[in-house]
């Protein structure tokens, strides 16, 4: 019987779904590798420094370095000392929002060298439904006999610490075995599991992700309804929530954004044939907001003659993350039709073009509050316009 050096490889893990994972799984007092081809990345976490904000990951990467819990490699020949695998890639969408494959075929064209026969695969991110199916046919096609799982994150970024810990974990697997293989693996970490088939586990993912944007999207469609009939949403919003349970979920406006939930709806759209018509609509709302924002400041102000701020350029409130952000395509559109536009962000790092917030407060005729952090709540923005299509200062709101 082979004998691993590792409980746990996972491949991709200096990322924001498999660092969290690792360490959570670290704690528990497994021997957990990580596979990452991130030099940087693996050397901020060898220094014990989490690239990105996690809330208490920092705390607990420091016990699984000082105890030895945890092995950091830019080698892949890591994967075949490991009896579980967890990869981090996923389906991405390319420019025609149609499922990308490249991404995870290349992931496993790597690796194969180094998968054993027995091993546990564990994919984590999201796929096209159909593709944990696929892999298991790839790898017997390859002769090998390793187990093959689907166990999708459901986590909140910056919290996943927390969550993977706590939340129910559905798993699934393409054999029996590999079912019962994928549960007992998440009963290492005490959390409950709910089992499925593959591609219901995939569909899952899916739905979970589509149904959240296209709940910002009917926030979102309410906002623009209403200011364009000159209402205060947030007004609104008070009055019909008010002790009132039935709409206890209906969120504020603002930028639905960030890597999973458009590229997730899309995938959904590509595999119901682009009759998605619900995830089609999201998007245009979604992305629509940005413009409307534009267009609506373009009626009341000459835009050609005004500096224009943007606070706030990750893609949610409190987070460092840029990816996918709407603030970017708020930069984007105001640079060809405002004077000048300044960015902000107390967290964002690697954005040379950042300026400190007094610098763009002091600087700008109009200011837009492009992602809520709390940093932003006791700002003094003096005589100067505000746009918070948040509600969260409480004023600003568009005219």
């Amino acid at each position: 019987m082979k004998t691993y050096s590792h409980d746990l490889c996972v491949v991709g893990g200096a990322g924001h779904i498999g660092l969290p994972l690792a360490l959570v799984f670290a704690s528990k007092g497994l021997d957990v590798a990580i596979y990452d081809t991130n030099e940087v990345a693996l050397e901020s976490i060898g220094r014990g420094v989490v690239p990105f904000m996690e809330d208490g990951a920092e705390q607990l990467l420091g016990a699984a370095l000082s105890n030895g819990n945890l092995r950091l490699s830019s080698e892949a020949e890591v994967v075949s000392l490991s009896r579980t695998i967890v990869v981090t890639v996923g389906t991405a969408v390319d420019e025609f929002l149609n499922p990308v494959f490249r991404d995870i075929s290349a992931c496993f064209e790597h690796l194969l060298p180094y998968l054993i026969d027995g091993q546990l695969i564990i994919l984590r991110s999201t796929v096209y439904p159909g593709t944990t199916d696929w892999l298991h046919r790839w790898i017997c096609s390859k002769g090998l006999k390793a187990r093959v799982s689907f166990c999708p994150e459901r986590v909140v970024q910056g919290k996943a610490i927390a969550e993977v810990g706590s939340l129910p974990q559905i798993v699934s697997g393409t054999t029996p075995e590999a079912e019962e293989a994928a549960e007992q693996f998440f009963r290492l970490i005490d959390v409950e599991t709910v089992r499925l088939t593959p591609i219901e586990a995939e569909f899952a993912k899916l739905f979970s992700n589509a149904y959240r944007y296209i709940s910002f999207a009917v926030a979102n469609q309410f906002y623009m309804i209403a200011t364009s009939a000159g209402v205060d949403y947030e007004r609104v919003m008070g009055g019909v929530k008010y002790h009132y349970p039935r709409l206890a979920g209906l969120s504020s406006a603002g930028f639905a954004a960030g890597p999973c939930l458009f590229k997730d709806t899309m995938q959904l759209n590509a595999f119901a044939k682009n009759q998605f018509f619900l995830g089609q609509a999201a998007m245009n709302v979604n992305e629509g907001l940005v413009l409307f924002i534009v267009e609506r400041l373009g009626m009341k102000y000459d835009l050609q003659t005004m500096t224009i701020g943007l606070l706030g350029m990750a893609f949610k409130a409190d987070n460092d993350d840029i990816r996918s952000s709407l603030s970017y395509k708020m930069k984007k559109v105001l640079q060809f039709r405002a004077k000048a536009v300044l960015t902000t962000d107390p967290y964002v790092k690697g954005d040379r073009d950042l300026k400190p917030l007094d610098d763009v407060l002091r600087n700008s005729d109009l200011l837009i509050l492009c992602a809520p952090h709390k940093q932003y709540q006791k700002i003094d923005t003096g005589n100067t316009p505000l746009v918070d299509v948040w509600g969260f200062l409480g004023k600003g709101t568009l005219v």
